[in-house]
């Protein structure tokens, strides 16, 4: 008996995303879900909805049928409980927070929705002896402070060989301190303000939380002032040593410009401690040997990994987490995957065997 493999569209798709990055986040989903022929219910966040409901407006002029891309705003705990436990939604793909993740996860089991979780990170950012310093100073710069710290992928842990550890850190703190804080809209602007007030108040707590740990910041660790912060709601970029990675501010995910560094003496070290925590997003590391650089990221537990840089993503690469930071990918061609449903079809050409066994 022939049999053929064949795959249809999962159906309506929830799109929840989070206050950073709410367009890049959304269209990453939609994409896929789209490519695959499904039809979208995108809930924003509260702190930023009105870019994700101008985009749902274009797709009207575009030609696209009614109904086909919808956003629906409103409070995670009202809106985003129905649309994960609604009977007519297949499939949930949601970025954000663990306690977000794990309450998606646990209301799309009770009625077996297919989900993709992009949840938190704190990922290791490795400099090597043999690296190229004021490439990797700037890598490290650009994985945490980058949008003010407020990415998932976040390099939030550097870890550094400690035969460079406190030249390295004075690199760092002479390129951080040039760091131009205000108007995100000013070109000449380099770090911006926290989003909102309740992650203003989380990251100035988990500043706190790492001085009583013992760490030792070595810059920043305040409110951003002057003229260009004025009443915003500004952090300084923060950077502590000392810092050991079973401390709260090495483990937690702070989701601000926080930078924890710590020493390391061998690859197997580095390794070890980079592997030691809840959440598996990303990584990267920064060294001139060809060795190292094909064989440690085949040993980190990491979605991405990069070499010699730090958040590059492509449309064709597939990105996403392990342990903590998530399930399922995004991207690329595995993202289509996703969004489709596999079906096996077995054709019968003799009517006189209804019922044949056939294996192979």
């Amino acid at each position: 008996m022939p049999s053929v493999a064949g795959e249809q569209t999962t159906g309506v798709v929830t799109c929840i995303v989070p206050w950073n990055s709410p367009m890049l986040l959304t269209t990453m989903k939609l994409a896929a879900a789209l490519a695959a022929g499904n039809t979208v219910v995108i809930k924003p966040s509260e702190f930023a909805s009105a870019s994700l409901i101008a985009f749902a407006a274009l797709f009207e002029k575009a030609g696209f049928p009614p109904g086909v891309v919808n956003v629906v705003t409103g409070y995670g705990n009202e809106v985003g409980e129905v649309l994960t436990t609604h009977p007519l939604v297949r499939r949930i793909a949601f970025t954000g927070g663990d306690a977000g993740g794990r309450a998606v996860a646990t209301a799309a089991a009770q009625s077996f929705k297919r989900i993709s979780l992009e949840l938190g990170g704190k990922s290791p950012n490795i400099v090597f002896a043999d690296a190229n310093q004021n490439a990797a100073v700037k890598g490290v710069v650009s994985g945490i402070f980058a949008a003010t710290g407020q990415t998932c992928m976040a390099g939030s842990r550097l870890l550094v060989h400690a035969s460079i550890h406190d030249e390295f850190v004075r690199k760092l703190i002479d390129f951080v301190s040039s760091a131009r804080l205000g108007d995100p809209t000013d070109g000449a602007t380099n770090i911006g303000p926290v989003s909102n007030r309740p992650q203003l108040d989380r990251v100035m707590r988990y500043i706190d939380i790492a001085l009583n740990e013992g760490a030792k910041c070595v810059t920043g660790g305040r409110r951003g002032s002057g003229p260009a912060c004025g009443e915003g709601l500004f952090v300084e970029p923060t950077i502590f040593t000392g810092v050991k990675n079973t401390m709260r501010i090495a483990r937690e995910e702070v989701f601000g410009p926080v930078l924890t560094v710590i020493p390391f003496e061998t690859d197997d070290e580095a390794v070890a401690i980079a592997n030691d925590t809840p959440y598996g997003l990303a990584a990267a590391l920064w060294t001139t040997s060809i060795e190292r650089a094909i064989k440690l990221p085949k040993r980190l537990e990491a979605g991405t990994v990069w070499v010699n840089a730090y958040r590059v993503v492509s449309y064709r690469g597939p990105s996403g987490g392990v342990k903590g930071s998530g399930i399922g990918r995004e991207n690329g061609i595995e993202a289509i995957k996703e969004y489709l449903e596999l079906r096996s079809v077995f054709i019968n050409g003799n009517p006189d065997v209804p019922n044949p066994f056939v294996m192979g």
